[in-house]
């Protein structure tokens, strides 16, 4: 396994769609271990391979909270099958948009479909934090980011002040 640098704005690859694959082998699951020791060591709860400069339809996540046991999540070519139209609001944050933060509506409950960590099919709902996580990391595959839903001038002074912090690092 290895640390992979993330890619953070206004790199253009992080607006590019994401493409299926074709299989889940052991090639992929190198990027999926990967991906979530660089995400473990950012650190945060999602990663989808574009952040890392994979334009594949992979995401890695773990919303296990401090002090609980990791719970570590692959998803390949994720779908979401259905969404309620009930929406809910989420501070998010992005690794690709270090220290930026701001609430983002999306709907609070969806069923997905994706492949897992084995290749095989799974499908299951997913509300709460799973349900935010999960629309934000399958945004990325699409080249969506969170600040993509905020006003433009927000999404503006976002990128304005990762640029200034990264010129002070």
């Amino acid at each position: 396994m290895a640390i992979r640098e993330i890619l953070v704005v206004p790199n253009p690859v992080l607006k590019e769609v994401s493409a299926p694959v074709e299989r889940v082998d052991d090639e992929l699951r190198a990027l999926m271990d990967d991906m979530l020791e660089t995400m473990y060591a950012a650190p945060g709860i999602g990663l989808a391979a574009i952040q890392v400069g994979v334009p594949k339809r992979v995401i890695v996540m773990d919303i296990a909270r401090d002090g609980e046991e990791k719970q570590p999540r692959f998803f390949a070519n994720p779908e979401i099958l259905w969404a309620s139209e009930e929406t809910a609001p989420y501070e998010e944050g992005c690794l690709s948009v270090p220290e930026i933060y701001d609430e983002v509506e999306r709907p609070a409950r969806v069923k997905i479909r994706y492949l897992d960590y084995r290749g095989e099919t799974v499908e299951e709902d997913a509300e709460g934090l799973f349900a935010v996580c999960i629309q934000h990391e399958m945004d990325h595959l699409d080249g969506v980011l969170f600040i993509d839903h905020l006003s433009r001038l927000k999404r503006e002074q976002a990128i304005k002040k990762v640029k200034k912090q990264a010129k002070a690092a």
